[in-house]
């Protein structure tokens, strides 16, 4: 019978020589790259259609920023109308991921209310985010069948919100309900991108919690009451 050390030695080797290569430089696959490049160039575009608008920025401008050659960019789109629609599509596929998982927790109305301010001002004042001001200043741009596109998406989160929005009326929470509360909802909260600065005295999470104080005009109910 063989002994354990000489059968051992060639296998040593080989663990050593795996976990050589395993920290080694790694790279990215040719997919995965491309990929990984797209997305840049979609949160590149996000940012200049929201500072300098859609009309203004030219395809020159994005390649500048997203460090490429001119006509490189035509790899991942045909047009720049066709980057403002990724830009779009793909900033309300993650708000949709986002409070779609709120929905699927189940919470009592005012806690789902919450969450859903919390995250909505999140997606519309963290840093990097631009797609909602760019959704909302820039969905004229459109042509038909991409605006029948996004607003698809659009319904679809704002019909989380309207369920929240009817069990918040049924539990007493919002004690006032009216025709139009989501679009006065949501023209307040959009309203938060023209005025609120990062470090000026009040947080994300702060300024949520204000929110809904203000929104439903009353303070969270206490337990046994």
């Amino acid at each position: 019978m063989a002994s354990t050390k000489s059968t051992g030695a060639p296998a040593a080797g080989m663990k050593r020589a795996a976990a050589k290569t395993a920290r080694g430089p790694r790279t990215l696959s040719p997919s995965a790259e491309e990929d990984s490049r797209r997305s840049e160039l979609i949160a590149k575009s996000a940012k200049l259609f929201r500072e300098k608008g859609y009309e203004k920025t030219t395809v020159r401008d994005i390649a500048a920023a997203a460090g490429m050659q001119a006509g490189s960019w035509f790899y991942h789109f045909k047009t720049k109308h066709d980057i403002l629609v990724a830009v779009m599509e793909q900033g309300m596929m993650r708000s949709l991921q986002d409070i779609e998982a709120i929905a699927a927790q189940q919470l009592p109305p005012r806690e789902a209310f919450r969450q859903l301010v919390h995250t909505h001002l999140k997606t519309l004042l963290g840093p990097n985010n631009h797609f909602i001001p760019v959704l909302l200043y820039e969905s004229r741009s459109l042509d038909k069948a991409a605006y029948a596109k996004i607003t698809a998406l659009m319904n679809r989160y704002e019909a989380i919100w309207d369920d929240v929005i009817e069990a918040l009326h049924r539990s007493g929470d919002w004690t006032m309900p009216t025709k139009l509360d989501r679009l006065l909802l949501f023209g307040a909260l959009n309203w938060t991108a023209q005025w609120y600065r990062p470090g000026a005295g009040i947080s994300i999470e702060e300024l949520a919690e204000q929110a809904v104080t203000f929104i439903l005009r009353s303070a969270p109910k206490k337990r046994g009451r």
